[in-house]
């Protein structure tokens, strides 16, 4: 995906759970690839756009679409996505892991699916204007990564983090590194206990979520 700006939060307290922010807009005229696949992904993804967007993601046989602003939840399979026509959409990255501390439906751990999402339903609040925040992407990439951090800081702010939250957290870091049948050793817990506490933060088996942060790794590397 040709992404044309990254930036991640200015305040410490949204960064905790949120990655990144970015911004990708193709035009209608444009030579690049219309029909781009993005690879496995353990993280989620909210995705804003102006309510007329539409948006079609390709998972195997199954076509999921429809308009506006979405949640993309992490995907164990390739994803094609539909760029034959213009667009600008704005992401909000989150950790591995962190959907999970959302008060959402449906309740996570959820992958391979696309939620549409109504941002004020969402943050609790009255006023948030897509069109407004696409064009802030447009002319002042820093300005609106200091609206996201004052949108989401509210929201993420009432999250608790439970041992699951925790444990999971802690052996994120680990899997570059380290044997999976260390971990548990590492973490002063059951293999077992590690193992179900993981899958059920984050959707995947501690494998799945190794395999894909190497593939990445790797795409990234080359």
């Amino acid at each position: 995906m040709m992404i044309n700006w990254i930036h991640p939060p200015k305040n410490s307290d949204v960064a905790k759970l949120i990655d990144c922010y970015w911004f990708l807009e193709r035009p209608e005229e444009t030579d690049s690839n219309p029909f781009p696949k993005l690879n496995p992904e353990p993280a989620g993804h909210l995705i804003i756009a102006i309510p007329e967007q539409t948006y079609h993601y390709d998972i195997e046989s199954d076509r999921l679409k429809g308009k506006g602003s979405h949640w993309l939840y992490p995907y164990s399979k390739t994803l094609q996505m539909d760029h034959s026509h213009g667009f600008a959409i704005i992401g909000v990255k989150f950790h591995v892991g962190a959907l999970y501390l959302l008060n959402q439906e449906p309740q996570q751990s959820v992958a391979d699916t696309i939620v549409s999402a109504d941002l004020n339903l969402l943050f609790g609040t009255e006023g948030i204007n897509e069109i407004d925040l696409i064009e802030l992407a447009k002319q002042d990439p820093q300005r609106l990564c200091t609206k996201l951090d004052e949108i989401l800081l509210p929201w993420l702010s009432k999250v608790e983090e439970d041992k699951h939250y925790q444990l999971t957290t802690k052996a994120l870091p680990l899997l570059a590194k380290t044997p999976i049948a260390q971990l548990g050793e590492l973490l002063h817990c059951s293999q077992r206990t590690l193992e179900r506490s993981f899958v059920r933060v984050t959707g995947f088996t501690l494998k799945q979520c190794q395999s894909m942060n190497r593939l990445e790794a790797l795409i990234t590397y080359l």
